[in-house]
């Protein structure tokens, strides 16, 4: 039988995933976890008004979903204070740094991140053929004066920096990031993923200049929303750049229901104020937690904590597998020395109690 004639590309990549799913892992297993904290959900859950909204709307789904989005942008243009042509919809920011990718990286295009920073961006700029230089954190924050700095020396097309990081939970203010958007090279567009700002301290955002046409925005309703498997999201900018993504995205990726639900979720705000609190609720009791077993859980603006637990990537690593041995999901980050940390999402009561009750039985079984 023939092969499939492969891009050149395409046959040179490994066939390999960002992230091993836990709905995988427990087929795997043969048993379903009893907490899942490792995927950065919000196990709260979106807003009733949302639920009710996507209900509503399943008797219609034989329809496709608006294409334009016409709706839901008109609702976040009121929202943000801008106009409808400075925003995209998508299918999650994993959907628009697709988009973004495959409208900017070619064949042997320069592209700066973070080395361990969200590693789908990366499977983006590899999938089109793009060159990926990464610069070192700077202790457990991202380095944007660094990464200015390699976007200037190899003239990249791209640059990408999330704030809240992802997957140390630590932050920037407005100024820094004021700083570096005023940096980047002419050519360059930064982009600028807040998938976790409505978690962040206020001051956290620069405010939005839909003028420059360098620097693009990212935001979602899948984390403080609680809509990760609805796939909702959008891109703010100038725009030009905005419009250059009808020239590749897939104008039927959204579904209907989808798009009620964050309309709901949008006008629901206090909802919103109450996830906050809970969250906040979350992550301290977690770093009461750890601090009894000796980690000591880093500042986080996001909806999880990264704690330190003081040895290496190898013992992490261990005691990773040893929670999900008691059935506990949680994950890592996966580059040193990053990787000597664990991370744990905020969850329910119910679920940080299971965690309590796991942690130290999987340090024991690590003696």
């Amino acid at each position: 039988m023939k092969a499939p004639r492969y891009t050149k590309l395409v046959a040179s990549l490994p066939s390999t995933v960002p992230f091993v799913g836990p709905e995988t892992q427990e087929r795997a297993r043969g048993k379903k976890f009893a907490a899942r904290l490792g995927a950065n959900e919000n196990v709260f859950g979106p807003s009733p008004k949302v639920i009710a909204a996507m209900q509503a709307a399943i008797p219609d789904v034989w329809m496709y979903g608006d294409p334009e989005n016409h709706d839901l942008k008109l609702a976040l243009a009121a929202f943000h204070g801008i106009a409808p042509k400075n925003i995209v919809v998508g299918a999650g920011i994993d959907g628009l740094l697709g988009s973004l990718c495959r409208m900017m990286v070619g064949d042997g295009t320069s592209v700066v991140t973070s080395l361990g920073a969200y590693p789908t961006f990366n499977f983006h700029v590899a999938g089109y053929g793009g060159t990926l230089h990464t610069v070192p954190y700077s202790g457990d924050f991202e380095d944007p004066e660094a990464l200015i700095n390699k976007a200037q020396q190899v003239d990249a097309s791209l640059i990408y920096l999330a704030n809240p990081d992802n997957p140390m939970g630590t932050w920037h203010n407005a100024a820094v990031l004021q700083e570096m958007i005023g940096n980047v090279p002419k050519g360059s567009v930064l982009c600028l993923d807040e998938a976790y700002l409505e978690f962040a301290p206020e001051g956290t955002a620069p405010e939005l200049d839909i003028e420059n046409c360098n620097v693009i925005r990212m935001r979602t309703f899948s984390k403080a929303y609680g809509m990760a498997g609805a796939r909702v999201g959008y891109a703010i900018g100038h725009a030009d750049l905005i419009n250059s993504f009808n020239k590749v995205r897939n104008h039927f990726g959204m579904n209907r229901a989808s798009q009620a639900g964050a309309l709901a979720a949008l006008e629901d705000q206090q909802y919103l104020t109450q996830t906050l609190a809970r969250v906040a609720a979350g992550k301290q009791r977690i770093g009461e937690i750890v601090r009894r077993f000796g980690f000591e859980p880093i500042p986080s603006a996001t909806n999880f904590v990264t704690m330190d637990c003081g040895r290496d990537g190898e013992f992490a690593r261990a005691l990773v597998a040893a929670l999900i041995a008691q059935n506990i999901f949680v994950r890592m980050p996966f580059v040193a020395p990053q990787d000597r940390c664990i991370r744990v999402s905020a969850g329910r009561p119910q679920d940080i109690d299971l965690f309590e009750a796991a942690l130290p039985l999987a340090l024991e079984a690590l003696k």
